[in-house]
């Protein structure tokens, strides 16, 4: 679906920071200067949401999952949403260090959650005095708010979407170091050179940011849908050849 740059102007994609506050490698991307705070050019903008798009349709047509990262107030809520209406991770609270550089460790914390649940469900929970059963309630909500949205993210993601890179910049570097490649929404105060596939957009205000995400996550639908589709071609070609032999035999049978 063709991005019209007039949805983007509407939205408020287009204001960047203050021209003292900018990063010179957004240069390519802005328009020019007004009132003291860079025009982004919206037109580069249409232009790499669909490129963005199309690498982010075959990552999800893939069977991998794609996390996207946001903690900044105006855009937790955007991304729990829209991530979370297609099945995708998301991180909305605090980063945790070794999210993606120890994941292991992670996993072992999310298995720790399914294990007090097994807990609750079995009865031995209630054989625990009443200050251990506190304890245990506190940690399996505190570990619900950071890691509850990862849940089904069983191996690294195949890319990272992240809001505003300059404060997520602890998740940036880690998916550097495992070569994860990683898709952004770039204002005019961050450094381009860091994200495999920029987005130059306005990262505060709330709907620039929805209207980026509806996109993203619309891309990332045509990518899943896909995916079901080759899946449903793939039984149903397995059905008929099973069913080959069969048919074959009752038409030799009528034969006769």
């Amino acid at each position: 679906m063709a991005v019209e740059v007039k949805e983007l102007l509407e939205a408020g994609v287009h204001f960047g920071h203050l021209t003292r506050k900018w990063d010179p490698n957004m240069a390519p991307y802005v328009y020019m200067e007004r009132n003291g705070i860079h025009i982004i050019n919206l037109y580069k903008t249409a232009a790499k949401i669909e490129e963005a798009g199309d690498a982010l349709a075959k990552i999800a047509a893939s069977g991998r999952k794609i996390l996207f990262v946001a903690t900044k107030k105006q855009a937790k809520d955007i991304v729990a949403e829209k991530a979370g209406s297609i099945n995708m991770p998301f991180i909305t609270e605090r980063w945790p260090g070794g999210m993606l550089t120890n994941f292991v460790t992670i996993r072992k914390a999310i298995k720790k959650m399914a294990t007090i649940d097994r807990m609750k469900k079995d009865g031995t929970f209630l054989t625990l005095s009443k200050k251990e059963r506190l304890q245990v309630d506190r940690l399996r909500a505190k570990l619900e708010k950071n890691l509850g949205s990862i849940v089904d993210m069983t191996r690294l993601p195949g890319a990272l979407f992240v809001v505003d890179i300059k404060r997520e910049h602890i998740a940036i570097k880690e998916a550097q170091k495992l070569n994860i490649p990683i898709f952004a929404m770039v204002d005019t105060n961050s450094d381009p050179r860091q994200v495999d596939y920029v987005i130059p957009a306005n990262d505060d205000a709330s709907k620039s940011i929805d209207k980026i995400l509806t996109h993203v996550t619309d891309a990332i639908t045509a990518g899943l849908n896909e995916r079901k589709a080759e899946k449903a071609d793939k039984d149903a070609a397995k059905s008929d050849k099973k069913a080959a032999p069969k048919k074959a035999k009752a038409a030799k049978d009528e034969e006769e």
